[in-house]
């Protein structure tokens, strides 16, 4: 069973370095030919590149495991990215906080309730400038998908 009070749990803050051979080994992996990304000597990062964020993520970082969601029936149901400028270039050093914003629970039309999380992961740069926010929804079934015969 979801524990819905896990919204306003807060992951510990860590670090993430805006490289830019992993920018552009981000951009060729996604079959990407924009220049900006592959050719600049100081890329700016794509629109989705901080979804590396999960390879540096800490355990004590990541506060979806307060949920307490059987991994077995969760889904990953969207995923958002806002920018309150230009997207992070190479050589920027990031902090980033991860939050669990929101729960709630809506009934399923096949029957059963979905229990829905999000969480939210703040980019701030050495500034202390809000570079980017990430929004990430997750919902877990109330029961394992039956296989169709």
């Amino acid at each position: 069973m979801a524990n819905l009070n896990a919204v306003g749990t807060v992951g510990e803050t860590f670090v993430l370095d805006v490289e830019r051979g992993k920018i552009r080994e981000f951009a060729r992996a996604t079959q990407s030919s924009n220049p900006a990304y592959l050719e600049r000597e100081v890329p700016v990062s794509p629109p989705t590149f901080l979804t590396v964020t999960n390879f540096w993520q800490p355990p004590a970082g990541n506060p979806w495991s307060a949920a307490e969601l059987d991994g077995k029936r969760v889904l990953h149901a969207e995923q958002q990215y806002e920018f309150f400028g230009p997207p992070p270039a190479a050589g920027t050093r990031l902090q980033c906080t991860s939050r669990i914003e929101d729960m709630y629970v809506k009934e399923g039309r096949r029957g059963g309730a979905l229990t829905f999380v999000v969480m939210v992961t703040d980019f701030v740069d050495e500034e202390g400038v809000l570079v980017a926010r990430s929004t990430m929804t997750g919902v877990e079934t109330a029961r394992a998908a039956k296989e169709e015969s």
